[in-house]
């Protein structure tokens, strides 16, 4: 009789919890404040008042251990910490906050820091926007040939920041940086003058902060069309992780679940593209009865995160959240190395090291775990994964290739660079051999250069 009683009330709590949404204004009226110390209050207005924060009820009631708080990965995931600012720009913003309270000298000193943390990696605002008519998409993004990634305007937030997030100045203001596009038909008249694009990514923010009503104003444009060319539609979205309810509980939980159902009907594959950073973020009833629901109407969900040190910089952490994704009928897709931006400093490893890391938890399952691929930069050409080091010809190498490039053929082909065992991204490296470029980037600059007609020419 107990056991019906916790799990009723268990149950009645996944299906009335309400989203209450704490950042740097409110944090301090979560009862659970009350062990933080004076120090992690003082990161937390420090670092907050120049890298997005913001959290929930879920994440804070159910996935925090309180108890254990230098060590809890789900705290650090979400709450600012000191090392996630220099000595110099933490020391910069805590000045300015000591001796003022006006709005647009924080604001300055905060900008002033931003600007100097890279704010716009691997070229997005330069390189990825597209044309259509003459006219730049700035909601859109078109790297690689066969994906186009949508940026819808309402979907510029999440239900929680994580505190890697290399999209973290479209939550701090920095207007000209946002990616966001008001016109679903500029969306489908594109994927339609494009006949070599098939995946569409929806991406933000989340686009699952979204109301399903306004989901369904960019998607049925899609499904109305019958382009022949649209084969899989992606979701990025961190929902499950941070806030399952979405597809459980919420008040239009069914209304989303219809709208999925009805792609997945037409003939189009429906792929979440689920971020996952830790085990614990598998382990609730609510994460795994909404997995089960789209799962249920035929919904794929692939899964992915940065390796991050503090967080999940262990083989034991991958191959524990690779087995729970795989038991849950998920698919592990990428280890992503964590993009030169932000708080890069605080989570980076060493290139060497997230190889190593990879390797060994690989070894660790089995081969149904291994559909990830990993380590991987998304940097300017392409997604660059570190294959190993190797010593050849009395010279030590990383043995790269791509997974994704600006050019097709630039994919699957090995190449490699000097060993430099402090190396944390791509920027960092030189090419081995006494080679002055990369294969790629005479062709990389010569792309640069084209107009945006030419270099969809180049698809081809």
């Amino acid at each position: 009789m107990l056991f019906i009683t916790l799990w009723n009330n268990r149950a009645l709590n996944i299906f009335i919890m309400k989203l209450q949404s704490y950042s740097l204004h409110n944090y301090k009226t979560i009862p659970q404040t009350e062990k933080l110390t004076a120090e992690q209050i003082e990161a937390i207005e420090v670092v907050g008042n120049v890298l997005p924060f913001k959290t929930n009820n879920y994440v804070v009631n159910v996935l925090i251990n309180w108890d254990d708080l230098e060590n809890d990965p789900m705290f650090k995931l979400t709450f600012p910490q000191k090392g996630m600012l220099s000595t110099e720009h933490y020391n910069a913003m805590k000045i300015v906050l000591d001796h003022t309270s006006n709005r647009d000298e924080i604001k300055h000193m905060a900008n002033t820091i931003r600007n100097e943390l890279n704010p716009h990696p691997a070229g997005q605002i330069e390189h990825n926007v597209p044309e259509i008519n003459g006219e730049k998409i700035m909601g859109m993004q078109h790297k690689y040939r066969e994906t186009v990634l949508f940026f819808p305007s309402q979907g510029q937030t999440c239900h929680a920041y994580c505190t890697f997030c290399f999209r973290w100045p479209q939550f701090v203001g920095m207007n000209e940086l946002k990616f966001a596009a008001k016109e679903a038909s500029l969306l489908r008249d594109y994927v339609k003058q494009n006949r070599h694009v098939t995946d569409i990514l929806f991406t933000g923010g989340d686009p699952m902060i979204m109301k399903a009503k306004v989901f369904a104003s960019y998607i049925e444009p899609l499904l109305e069309e019958n382009i022949s060319n649209l084969q899989t539609i992606r979701i990025g979205t961190k929902a499950l992780a941070y806030w399952p309810y979405k597809f459980t509980s919420d008040d239009d939980a069914h209304e989303m679940l219809d709208l999925f159902d009805r792609i997945v009907k037409k003939g189009i594959n429906l792929s979440i593209m689920a971020h996952f950073s830790h085990p614990v973020e598998l382990d609730t009833q609510e994460v795994k009865l909404a997995i089960q629901k789209l799962r249920s109407i035929g919904v794929q969900i692939r899964t992915q995160s940065p390796i991050l040190k503090h967080i999940n910089d262990t083989p034991e952490i991958w191959a524990e959240m690779w087995r729970k994704q795989v038991n849950l009928n998920c698919i592990p897709y990428y280890m992503f190395i964590p993009r030169d931006t932000g708080a890069q400093d605080y989570f980076a490893i060493p290139l060497e090291e997230a190889w190593q890391t990879f390797r060994k938890a690989y070894q660790k399952v089995s081969g149904v775990c291994r559909t990830v691929r990993g380590p991987s930069m998304s940097c300017t050409p392409g997604k660059v994964q570190i294959l190993g080091v190797s010593e050849i010809k009395g010279e030590k190498v990383f043995v790269m290739r791509m997974l994704q490039g600006r050019n097709p053929d630039w994919i699957a082909r090995p190449f490699f660079a000097k060993y430099d065992k402090r190396a944390i991204w791509m920027d960092e490296l030189k090419p081995a051999f006494g080679e002055e470029k990369f294969f790629f980037e005479d062709e990389l600059e010569w792309i640069f250069n084209e107009t945006v007609s030419d270099t969809e020419k180049s698809f081809e």
